[in-house]
């Protein structure tokens, strides 16, 4: 780890102090961002640099020494990791959500994962792709799952399940099993355009005895009452988990677009045009349509921040107060971030738009920040048609229909 970047102490950092040391963390994370791209995933040394400075620490609950700061100091930390690098922040801010996830479990499966080590970090794949069967004192359990992010950096890692009915009078279940990741097969797979370097490989395992407290059910992580509730009392873990997850996806995004930005400015300031056959060489930024490019690009990241985050500051007084989030809130929750997921987008089109032929070298970091941009926007969390249209159903008075949000 570079000498510029002191290890965090002791004392209990601010969330100001934190967003300082994301920041601290940038130029390194940057530096390495085709070394990250290339070996396809997040290195042993960047994450720990991020773990080091207490950054996972956000939404940790307090008894294994986290800070349980609220969702918004969680989405400024995130989006200034990813202006370092997509894949980084991708990582960092999906990797560190699961820390409510995991604190939703009961007590025991906890102190199975941060009774062991307080700094493990969780990966997880949702989609119920995998069966079980009950067996004595757990499930044994067989699937495969895709996109678990961040799983090499990762000791443990949740994954969907579906519980068989026991009978025909009853639907199956849902449910979420806890599994050590060194008891997975995983199949490199993650080839791919866009956040090369996430890691989101493809899982498997085949009947994989799992102990029946490390199961949560889908309707206990979106009750507000989940089991690690009786022992983390803090809002975070009462917090429905898809009204939340989806802020752990937008966060970088939007950084990564802010990436392009700080990208394109440290370029261009310094930048002359070559000159055409009947032309001048000229300074780039003196030219119109570069300076419209880029105050277009800073309006919508700039526009996609205050939404989220008031947004997020509107989970956390809701909760806090003992209130539950209404259909409307959540369903005009999950649309803004989608919208600024979509504004993200436009702020890299802008930027890429705007850089030239030299943007578009593989070693180039904008065409890097465009690709990691697009490729996170394409989640189905993120999907303006799905989100947008959810939005407006909501408002109209029609049934959410099936989407967890």
């Amino acid at each position: 780890m570079p000498d510029t970047i002191e290890r965090a102490t002791s004392e209990i950092a601010s969330p100001e102090e934190l967003v300082r040391r994301a920041q601290a963390l940038v130029p390194m994370i940057r530096d390495a961002q085709e070394e990250t791209e290339a070996s396809g995933r997040v290195s042993a040394e960047i994450f720990g640099a991020i773990r080091d400075q207490e950054i996972f620490k956000i939404l940790l609950p307090k008894r294994y020494g986290g800070f349980e700061y609220g969702l918004d100091t969680f989405a400024e930390v995130g989006f200034e990791i990813a202006r370092g690098c997509g894949s980084v922040g991708w990582v960092n801010s999906v990797t560190a959500m699961y820390h409510v996830f995991l604190g939703m479990y009961p007590e025991q499966a906890q102190d199975d994962v941060w009774g062991e080590d307080a700094g493990a970090v969780v990966a997880a794949s949702f989609t119920p792709t995998g069966t079980v069967t009950a067996v004595k004192g757990g499930y044994s359990l067989t699937g495969k799952w895709m996109f678990c992010s961040g799983i090499d950096n990762c000791a443990w890692t949740i994954v969907g399940v579906t519980i068989p009915a026991t009978s025909d009078d009853e639907p199956e279940g849902k449910a979420y099993a806890l599994v050590r990741t060194s008891e997975f097969e995983m199949e490199n797979n993650w080839n791919v355009v866009g956040l090369s370097g996430t890691g989101s490989k493809n899982i498997q395992c085949d009947d994989l005895f799992v102990p029946e407290h490390r199961f949560l059910p889908i309707e206990d992580t979106m009750s507000g009452k989940p089991p690690g509730a009786a022992v983390n009392d803090g809002p975070l873990y009462r917090i429905p988990l898809f009204a939340a997850m989806s802020c752990s996806l937008v966060a970088p995004i939007m950084g990564m677009a802010q990436g392009a930005i700080d990208e394109f400015i440290e370029r261009t300031k310094g930048r002359t045009t070559r000159g055409a056959a009947l032309s001048k060489p000229a300074p780039m930024a003196a030219l119109p349509g570069i300076q419209l490019k880029l105050g277009e690009a800073m309006a919508a990241v700039d526009a996609a921040r205050l939404l989220v985050d008031r947004d997020l500051k509107d989970i956390m007084e809701t909760v806090s107060s003992g209130r539950e989030l209404t259909i409307d809130q959540r369903a005009r929750n999950k649309g803004d971030w989608g919208y600024a997921a979509r504004l993200s987008v436009q702020a890299v089109d802008a930027i890429f738009a705007a850089g030239g032929g030299g943007a578009l070298f593989k070693t180039a970091r904008i065409q890097r920040y465009w690709r990691d941009t697009h490729a996170g926007s394409a989640h189905i969390s993120m999907n303006w048609d799905a989100v947008g249209a959810l939005y407006g159903r909501v408002t109209l008075g029609l049934p959410s229909g099936p989407a967890q949000f």
